[in-house]
């Protein structure tokens, strides 16, 4: 494991657009997967809005830099009385994993919940994210479900 290096965690900020768009952008690359411009600028929009509460993200920065994001969202659920929160996206730039950054990332999402009493935390993975599951193992426990999506 790399030796920790300083860097914060704070809430995405408006003048963050750019760089949060780089680091979502190799996020979205690591899967595969790709968005139209709309689909950035209407998701940083509800990131960044306090009149969408249940929408959020913290970032890592490091020597004024953005290293890492996360997503949450809060939701309701049908088995509890208060919210949940999902982990929708972490990412941390390839160049510093191993440092504790998506620990401090996930640590934050659940410093936040616990904020708002929310206690259920849980995020998805794809089963060949080896690095990450490493973290997820000693920071979550591994449910047993299996995901399936509209055809």
């Amino acid at each position: 494991m790399k030796k920790p290096d300083t860097f914060e965690i704070k809430e995405l900020w408006k003048e963050d657009f750019s760089n949060w768009k780089i680091l979502w952008k190799q996020y979205l690359q690591f899967y595969k997967s790709s968005v139209e411009n709309v689909v950035y600028e209407t998701t940083f929009k509800r990131l960044c809005s306090i009149q969408n509460p249940n929408q959020n993200a913290f970032v890592a920065v490091k020597n004024n830099s953005l290293i890492g994001l996360v997503h949450y969202i809060y939701h309701p659920h049908n088995w509890k009385i208060e919210d949940v929160c999902y982990i929708q996206d972490l990412f941390v730039s390839p160049n510093i994993r191993g440092a504790g950054v998506g620990r401090a990332l996930i640590e934050a999402v659940y410093s936040a919940s616990d904020e708002k009493k929310i206690a259920t935390v849980y995020w998805l993975t794809q089963d060949f994210n080896k690095q990450a599951r490493r973290l997820y193992d000693n920071i979550g426990s591994l449910t047993p479900f299996i995901k399936y999506n509209r055809y």
